[in-house]
């Protein structure tokens, strides 16, 4: 169904005068406006609801003419599913790709306010996590920016996952206030409404076909967020769905009754659905809410996907179902939208009358995956029981479609039979049977693809070997990237040059950019957490989600130890270091322990280092707390040299490295992810590489787990790390004990192996890595170069080049540009 249909304030008007015109004709939202006789008073936040409707009208009639396009013209439509998106904020971002910044920027300065005051009203909309988020966002954005017909669908989570607040006893989530008002930028389709239903059971009618009654039945409604390429009419949509109970389902007699809770049964359980992105799931209620989110969101949107593809082909000409995946791709990304593999089957065999086979050619030509991840507990494996409670009919057909692979190995790869413990989808394990999603997914798709490179050959090499040797052409390796006009262009114009890198006009201007951009951080980190950095430090930082493959504790170990020898030193030898500030940031998931002890050893340290007078001049660990889109349009402007630690081969790509080297940041960092990518285009001589690589992890592993010891991977903890650990234990820090924390790296981890990310086999090579960038700091000049071919070699990595090649060689799409 189309967007809906809304008439702009000021269609066309790109002039300062016309756009002030716009601006002050709406300078309240009517949802604000004051009553008649009273005065308004344009504020910032009216300014900026103002603001912002003004330019979703812009938005809305493009995006109204891009629906009208594509429905005259039928194309082949990607629909992106995805349970997260970290936009950020959308002002900034719709009037950068408009190209209207300076005409709202003089209509504001006539009203008397500046842009980037109004910007800072906005509050990142609480879609999403990490980097499995903000990729969807950059990949949307780059969508329509290539004029390609697609559409991201995702859930209006009403908290988000949570707002982090720390506290001297570590991280505190609250619930996250994004809707707290409204947002202007979407728009509710009371006329977009699916039904969804859950439990039940299945009936066999007597023709034998199946059918899927009773239950609970909650309605997905759609709110559209309207997303505009660069410099183009086109734009897509994003379709967020919320779910409501129907008026029905409200028990008004037993309201009256006095049994309120009761009543309203199922409108408190249709609200939670949407409530919270990634819910506690250790109890069997918390299961069945996270798999009641990614159920929903593939019911509604496949749902809407099959009744926009009836309504083009029947006003076009006649069709057949054999011509769905001709005009639809349905992507997922990652695990989390499986369930849209049996629920299309579901649709089409229960609903459009199909039978098996056509349904699942249909299907399987239609779907392809994207994996994200090798780790065990991030591959979703759902309980049998679970899954058969919630969704009987969908348990019906995995069971189906198990059934028929097991069937297929046997009668063509019997040289794999002995391998259909771990490659067939039901893991029947009478302890613990479960669903293995990514087994699914793998089976289930036209296209697997990885993230990297080094990614890829991974999944192909260990996780999906034996699915290779099945279907050797299933797979392939699509390189993440990122927006380089959020990530630069409207982040940190100062950077947008191109010029020889050892040029030393061009040397100073780009170091006054990064000055300005760090003097701008520094100012925010007071701000946000009181404390004074010196610009004239190099500016350390390293912010993703607190994990301990992530290795956020060898960095703040490797600062422990800083600290100690800092300590040491007389103040004359003080002055010949290079003065640091190093920056954390992420969220650890609330459940986390080691993550959450990680955030407070980094404030412990922080607490102490930065009010050590003899010391923080010298340096200061800093965390700032909630990170999001907004803060890292901050700290990756700022940052000089960042950290991509993570044990190799635990990372798919991470995005965050891409950012931050388009900023002209150094990295140190280890072989993982896209990192090496990052590396061979940046130049190897730009790039402070320490730690063993991704095919050394396992044989160190094993060594280490069986007290085993060769001439060449024999191991002995560094001096420095023990010093690091035994000063952190010492109580240096306060009275917490992390020794918990600190015994995981001694054999008595939560995983049962001992030190299973390798801090401290790598933390000899990672000091060394440190002091490579204290002497490279001091030269400026050679830094300067260094910085500035990080940028240049950074074309790689943007999303626009990655979505090129999905659509290509995966979507079989094309652009369809609208006049």
């Amino acid at each position: 169904m189309a967007p809906a249909s809304v008439k702009p304030n000021s269609a066309g008007a790109t002039t300062s005068t016309a756009t002030v015109s716009a601006v002050s004709s709406s300078k309240v939202p009517p949802i604000a406006r004051p009553l008649a006789g009273e005065p308004e008073e344009f504020e910032p936040e009216q300014a900026y609801f103002a603001t912002a409707e003004s330019v979703r009208d812009r938005l809305i009639q493009q995006w109204n003419e891009t629906y009208a396009h594509y429905h005259k013209e039928d194309p082949k439509q990607t629909y992106y599913l995805s349970m997260e998106y970290l936009q950020g904020r959308a002002l900034t971002n719709a009037i950068g790709n408009l190209d209207i910044q300076d005409a709202y920027g003089k209509a504001l300065n006539q009203l008397g306010h500046q842009l980037e005051d109004i910007v800072e009203q906005e509050k990142d909309a609480a879609l999403g996590n990490g980097g499995l988020g903000r990729l969807a966002s950059c990949f949307l954005d780059s969508m329509a920016t290539l004029n390609l017909p697609a559409w991201g669908y995702g859930l209006r989570y009403r908290y988000g996952l949570f707002k982090q607040r720390i506290t001297k006893e570590g991280q505190e989530e609250i619930a996250e206030d994004w809707l707290e008002k409204f947002s202007p930028w979407e728009v509710v389709r009371h006329d977009v409404v699916f039904p969804v239903r859950f439990f039940g059971h299945v009936e066999v009618n007597p023709d034998g076909s199946r059918k899927w009654v009773g239950g609970d039945t909650v309605q997905a409604l759609a709110y559209d967020v309207p997303i505009p390429g660069y410099k183009t009419k086109n734009t897509i949509s994003l379709r967020l769905w919320e779910a409501r109970a129907s008026s029905d389902d409200f028990n008004l007699f037993l309201f009256n009754d006095g049994q309120y809770e009761s009543a309203s049964q199922l409108h408190s359980g249709a609200q939670q659905i949407c409530a919270v992105l990634y819910p506690g799931d250790a109890t069997e209620n918390g299961k069945l809410l996270r798999l009641k989110q990614q159920f929903f969101l593939c019911s509604a949107s496949l749902q809407d996907i099959i009744l926009r593809f009836k309504e083009r082909k029947n006003e076009n000409r006649s069709w057949k179902w054999s011509e769905f995946p001709s005009k639809v791709a349905v992507q997922l990304n990652d695990t989390h939208p499986t369930l849209a593999i049996p629920e299309l089957m579901r649709l089409l065999m229960d609903n459009e009358g199909l039978g098996w086979d056509e349904a699942w050619d249909v299907t399987t030509r239609t779907v392809a995956y994207t994996n994200h991840t090798v780790l065990p507990e991030a591959l979703e494996k759902w309980s049998q029981s679970v899954m058969w409670k919630l969704l009987p009919r969908h348990m019906e057909i995995i069971e189906e479609i198990d059934t028929r692979f097991i069937t297929m190995i046997r009668t063509t790869r019997t040289d794999l039979e002995s391998k259909l413990p771990s490659i067939c989808i039901l893991d029947n394990n009478p302890q613990k049977p479960v669903v293995r999603m990514a087994n699914l997914c793998v089976v289930s798709s036209h296209k697997v693809n990885g993230v990297a490179q080094l990614h890829s050959d991974i999944l192909k090499a260990e996780l999906f070997a034996d699915y290779v040797s099945i279907w050797p052409k299933k797979f392939q390796n699509k390189t993440n990237g990122i927006t380089p006009r959020r990530w630069l262009r409207f982040c940190s114009p100062e950077l947008s040059l191109r010029k020889f890198a050892e040029n030393a006009d061009f040397q100073a201007e780009w170091s006054s950019a990064k000055m300005a951009n760090k003097q701008r951080l520094a100012q925010y980190i007071l701000r946000e957490t009181g404390v004074s950095i010196d610009p004239n430090s190099l500016f350390d930082i390293q912010v993703k989600r607190i994990h301990e493959y992530k290795r956020q504790l060898l960095n703040i170990l490797g600062a422990i130890y800083r600290y100690k020898k800092l300590k040491e030193m007389s103040a004359e030898e003080r002055k010949n270091t290079t003065p640091r500030t190093i920056m954390f940031g992420g969220k650890a998931f609330a459940t986390y322990t080691n993550a959450k002890r990680i955030v407070k050893l980094v404030n412990d340290v922080g607490a102490v280092v930065n009010s050590d007078p003899e010391v923080n001049s010298y340096l200061k660990v800093v965390f700032v707390p909630n990170y999001n889109v907004s803060v890292a349009e901050m700290l990756i402007p700022g940052s000089e040299l960042s950290q991509h630690i993570s044990t190799a081969g635990m990372e798919a790509s991470g995005t965050s490295n891409m950012k931050f080297a388009l900023n002209g940041c150094l990295i140190i960092g280890t072989l993982d992810g896209a990192n090496v990518e990052i590396r061979e285009e940046i130049g190897e001589e730009n790039f402070f590489l320490f730690g063993a690589t991704a095919d050394e992890v396992p044989r160190l592993r094993k060594e280490r787990e069986n007290g085993l010891s060769s001439l060449i991977a024999q191991f002995k903890p560094d001096p420095r790390f023990e010093e690091a650990k035994e000063y952190t234990r010492s109580g240096a820090f306060g009275s917490y004990d992390y020794n918990p924390l600190l015994d995981s790296l001694e054999g008595n981890s939560g995983y049962g192996r001992g030190d299973y990310f390798l801090v401290g086999h790598d933390f000899p090579s990672y000091m060394d890595a440190q002091e490579r960038v204290d002497e490279a700091y001091k030269d400026r000049k050679r830094w300067l170069k260094m910085s500035i071919l990080s940028t240049a070699g950074s074309g790689k990595f943007s999303s626009d080049r990655t979505i090129s090649q999905y659509a290509k060689e995966i979507w079989n799409i094309e652009e369809c540009r609208v006049p």
